[in-house]
């Protein structure tokens, strides 16, 4: 075989539509007969690493282009698809190396705002089309992706464009895609070769070093270990395309490699939208400025509202603040009112009104409870004309109550409301003497 390009796909499985079969032999050949055939064959991939300069200005924007319009980088997919071939030759081949060169620069650069992927393709090398496809996928949210079908996009085409964002896959009207299987083809020479008169003998260590030579049919357990072969790298092609899709694996096993046209591509989920390239193009750029411009919105939208969160949490924090001292005084003033009626109208209150009366109200009491304060009330003197428990006409419990606290309440002031510091309490006798001695009384013997 003359040509090194066709002789990569020399009894290997390929990722292409075989309904293009003339179309990528002449492609290929195409390439061998070109003017810059001994470029591309002199070198299988960059040199010294220096990928966009290392070709020189003018070679470079021939077979390694790197376009950005309107904010969208353009890269082209077209003709025969290989690995090892870092460039863009034309509409005859593209290499994935050259590929992912430009879509990685496209991701880096700042004037970039989405990737365009535009296919014509009839396939390509299984080798290397799927690490892309899968760097591709993994690319997904950081800058828009679309892929274009004009026209085709088959086989090793459409694994690469099924990458694109959900939604983002347009095709031509008149186009296709699809073609998801693999192919691979043994020639048995044997009947020619003996036409001819020549008879090949093979002279080989190991049992199975020669399967597959073309000099004598294939045997059948050669040929099931070739098929094991290609059904599992179309187990890899189906699952990449249903992840990337979205689709049931079965839904893809269920194309058959068919192709498909573009209403047929929409209805069954290999492809989102029919248009042109250039109404394709411009939706697309317009949709990335309504993304850019919502960004941006959100943004200014999230600083406003954060500033009005905060806003809210200030004035939230001083409304409760203000609320809760009104409750706390509310509550604290329920609580005096309480005690007082407590004090007065207890037995040893009702026994010492009028000193009753000075403890329940006076400030320097306030941190006693109602219940030490009667302890310290029965230990003092009962006042003259002051009703006993037994004598008292007073109606007992809340009325009684009542009518002393409203009194206390007309004439006293109001302490504020302490609470109880859990000291400890004297003998009754001692507090006795203290409270008087507290309030200026002195104490009298019975």
């Amino acid at each position: 075989m003359s040509n090194p390009f066709l002789a990569r796909f020399d009894c290997e499985p390929a990722l292409v539509n075989p309904e293009a079969q003339g179309r990528f032999s002449a492609l290929l050949n195409g390439i061998a007969s070109h003017e810059l055939a001994p470029v591309v064959m002199s070198t299988e991939f960059a040199s010294n690493g220096d990928f966009w300069t290392e070709l020189g200005e003018y070679r470079t924007k021939l077979i390694r282009p790197y376009a950005v319009k309107n904010g969208v980088l353009h890269i082209p997919v077209k003709g025969v698809l290989l690995k090892d071939f870092p460039y863009q030759f034309f509409g005859y081949a593209t290499g994935y190396e050259y590929i992912r060169a430009a879509f990685d620069r496209g991701m880096a650069d700042p004037e970039v705002k989405g990737i365009a992927l535009v296919f014509d393709t009839p396939g390509g090398m299984v080798a290397g089309n799927f690490d892309l496809v899968d760097h591709i996928y993994g690319a997904r949210g950081e800058k828009p992706i679309a892929g274009f079908a004009m026209e085709h996009s088959y086989s090793a085409g459409y694994s690469l464009i099924s990458a694109a964002d959900p939604g983002r896959v347009y095709v031509a009207r008149t186009g296709g895609v699809g073609s998801i299987g693999v192919v691979t083809s043994h020639v048995d020479a044997s009947a020619a070769m003996e036409k001819w008169g020549y008879k090949i003998t093979l002279i080989y260590a190991g049992k199975h070093k020669v399967d597959g030579n073309p000099y004598e049919a294939l045997p059948d357990d050669v040929k099931a270990r070739i098929q094991a072969r290609v059904d599992d790298l179309y187990s890899i092609f189906v699952a990449t395309v249903a992840r990337n899709r979205s689709l049931k694996e079965k839904a893809v096993r269920d194309t058959d490699a068919l192709t498909f046209s573009a209403a047929e591509a929409v209805s069954n989920g290999l492809a989102d939208q029919i248009g042109t390239l250039d109404d394709a193009i411009a939706a697309f750029a317009a949709d990335l400025s309504k993304t850019e411009d919502d960004q941006m919105t959100t943004k200014d939208t999230a600083a406003v509202d954060q500033a009005a969160i905060e806003t809210a949490r200030t004035e939230g924090h001083a409304a409760g603040k203000t609320e809760g001292h009104a409750a706390g005084m509310a509550e604290g003033a329920k609580a005096e009112r309480t005690r007082i009626t407590t004090i007065l109208g207890s037995d040893e209150g009702k026994a010492r009104p009028a000193m009753a009366l000075k403890m329940a109200t006076n400030e320097k009491f306030a941190a006693l409870d109602a219940d030490t304060i009667a302890e310290m009330l029965a230990e003092m003197p009962k006042e003259q004309g002051a009703s006993s428990a037994s004598d008292d006409k007073t109606p007992k419990g809340k009325e009684g109550a009542a009518n002393d606290f409203r009194g206390a309440m007309n004439s006293a002031e109001h302490p504020n409301v302490g609470a109880d510091g859990g000291r400890e309490t004297p003998k009754a006798q001692q507090r006795a003497q203290r409270a008087l001695s507290m309030i200026g009384h002195g104490a009298k013997a019975n």
